[in-house]
């Protein structure tokens, strides 16, 4: 199946996507399955991340096509080639870059940008952007996510990403937000594997909620 298929295949079985900054090449691929196994199946690995080029290859080789592993923080053209060579499916971005999309599009990869304003989303999906990235959801509110819904193409995913907690999910879910991505709630740096299992079974259960 192709990177894009896949991910949406994985966020309409569990509309989460597992954002593990900090995580190390040594523990990625014990913090991967921690997250496989409560039912989550899309993990980034931004690049801020220390070595995050070989945490991404280490757990694409682990995971296989059990998941779809790609970055964040994909912030240039360069870096989206790196991710490819890694094994990495999905660019996530903090923000809207025309020549990051693109690069990732052409690839084979999805590309999840974040915006802010409908201006932004517009610019993304342009360039051919298969997810939206609401981003930083802190920012923001249901309300305006729904607003933002009623222009944009019902067909494209709007990930929320930013200080989402299990009860708050609900809530984005009723304004149109089609996932979530999640940060420190669940992942931090030293965080053990089976904490972080415990913190992605909580999430799931919440989206199911």
């Amino acid at each position: 199946m192709t990177a894009e298929e896949d991910f949406t295949r994985y966020l309409g079985d569990c509309p989460l996507v597992a954002i593990i900054r900090g995580v190390t090449p040594d523990e990625v691929v014990a913090v991967g399955e921690a997250i496989l196994s409560a039912g989550i199946s899309i993990i980034e690995v931004p690049l801020n991340s220390p070595n995050p080029f070989e945490s991404i290859d280490r757990l694409a080789q682990a995971l296989g096509d059990r998941a779809l592993v790609g970055a964040g923080t994909v912030l240039d053209t360069l870096s989206v080639a790196r991710v490819k060579d890694a094994g990495g499916r999905l660019v996530v971005a903090p923000n809207t870059n025309a020549q990051v999309i693109s690069a990732a599009v052409q690839a084979d990869m999805v590309a999840a940008p974040g915006y802010f304003t409908p201006t932004e989303a517009f610019v993304a999906l342009d360039a051919g952007a298969q997810a939206l990235k609401l981003f930083p959801a802190e920012g923001a509110t249901p309300a305006l996510l729904k607003s933002q819904r009623a222009v944009l193409p019902k067909a494209v995913p709007v990930l929320v990403v930013g200080g989402i907690q299990p009860d708050s999910m609900q809530a984005w879910l009723k304004a149109g937000a089609n996932g979530f991505g999640l940060g420190s709630g669940l992942y931090t740096p030293g965080r053990s594997a089976d904490e972080v299992h415990a913190r992605a079974a909580a999430y799931v259960a919440g989206c199911k909620a």
